[in-house]
């Protein structure tokens, strides 16, 4: 399977971002108010300058404490972005992400980001493909 498959079985299209001047503090409020785990920080909404997820919040917030709520997500946020382009295979991305140790990937189109993939909408994709392969397997099999 594809990334570009996977994208285009997503409910949703594009991706939210934030500018990299807002608050920490308001990057919380959006991710509680969205019921995200990350958001995509970007100046202009397609190019990706980083990804702040709730990961890097609280780590930050483990060390810091509460007062790193009012830094830029700028300060935060991970700027050495791995992204993916929409012929990378479902396989290449779970690996990626498995050896990064991260959850989400900017799919890119150029310069330009035209979605987003978490690693739950890649092992929902490969648990789908698995399935109709052993639907295939069994009709094979029975003579179907």
């Amino acid at each position: 399977m594809l990334v570009k498959q996977i994208l285009a079985s997503k409910e949703t299209t594009g991706v939210l971002t934030l500018s990299p001047d807002i608050s920490v503090s308001e990057a919380v409020t959006f991710l509680s108010d969205k019921r995200i785990g990350a958001i995509v920080i970007s100046g202009d909404g397609t190019t990706p300058l980083g990804i702040l997820s709730e990961r890097d919040i609280v780590r930050e917030m483990g060390r810091r404490g509460a007062a790193c709520l009012e830094d830029d997500v700028s300060q935060m946020m991970t700027s050495d972005l791995k992204t993916c382009i929409g012929s990378d295979s479902a396989n290449h991305v779970l690996e990626t992400m498995t050896l990064g140790r991260f959850r989400h990937m900017p799919v890119m189109e150029g310069e330009t980001m035209i979605g987003l993939i978490s690693i739950g909408d890649v092992v929902k994709a490969r648990l789908a493909e698995l399935s109709m392969e052993k639907d295939a397997l069994e009709g094979m099999i029975m003579g179907h």
